[in-house]
């Protein structure tokens, strides 16, 4: 190999190791796009519009106002909540705004923003059903409905004695409890009274129970620019107002807010 091939093949690798000690948010810059997950299935946090049939919900309006702050637009990728997490990882896209629950277990294999959502689990019930869940223990020997891979289900099967059923979307689990296929449903309080108006089943929203629940941003580890300029943009939106202004839209309550138990 002649010099002028070896000195451009080591350019080359100069290069390529620069890249890949590149802090996200310069690629992000550059690119001029942050490419957002979204599982797409979600309401109101995210969710396809029926008339327009575009990305909708408060996950989106949110991530929009966050890219605007970083300079850039926000382009979603729609993706099934049970792979979200993994395509993160082999960088499908740059973020996850899904209400992502920050678990010891995530923070371990992901960085995340500052919280954006602070919530509860609830439990739903069918409206004829008066038997009352005043603990995660008082669900045992109880079917329950959770998503698949949430942290609900990681919570339930944690505890042990409760038959775990996951769904890979709301709708299908809320339709098997107004069924009778399983005696509960557990979700975040955020979601649930949207969830029960739009199904119009027979539910009810229940006993909000179980630890304080932290949903940040999810990013690959080692990208600190990325994460310090997701964190102030989120606490910029928190300070001027136009946080709590959408979560009112969305939830009628501000969900930066840490709830009572």
């Amino acid at each position: 190999m002649s010099l002028k091939k070896i000195l451009f093949a080591v350019c080359l690798l100069c290069t390529a190791l620069s890249a890949l000690g590149q802090d996200l948010l310069d690629v992000v810059r550059t690119r001029g796009v942050l490419r957002v997950a979204v599982e797409g299935t979600y309401p109101p946090f995210n969710f396809k519009d029926r008339k327009s049939g575009q990305l909708d919900g408060f996950d989106i309006e949110f991530a929009r106002a966050l890219a605007v702050r970083l300079g850039v637009k926000a382009e979603f990728v729609a993706t099934e909540w049970a792979a979200i997490l993994a395509g993160l990882q082999v960088g499908k896209y740059d973020v996850i705004i899904s209400e992502v629950t920050m678990t010891p277990r995530r923070e371990a294999e992901f960085d995340f923003s500052r919280p954006y959502t602070y919530s509860l689990a609830q439990v739903i019930q069918r409206q004829d059903d008066r038997s009352v869940y005043s603990t995660l223990d008082s669900l045992k020997g109880k079917r329950v409905g959770v998503g698949q891979g949430s942290s609900y289900a990681d919570l339930l099967n944690g505890i042990g004695g409760i038959e775990v059923k996951t769904y890979v979307s709301t709708p299908l689990n809320l339709q098997d409890l107004a069924n009778g296929r399983i005696d509960a449903a557990l979700n975040d309080r955020l979601l649930v009274p949207y969830m029960i108006r739009e199904a119009r089943l027979p539910l009810r929203a229940a006993t909000a129970l179980g630890p304080l629940q932290k949903q940040g941003i999810a990013l690959r580890k080692n990208n600190p620019a990325l994460k310090r300029a997701i964190d102030r943009a989120i606490d910029d939106m928190i300070a001027d107002g136009s946080y709590a202004k959408l979560s009112m839209k969305w939830f009628g309550l501000d969900a930066s807010r840490i709830p009572a138990p």
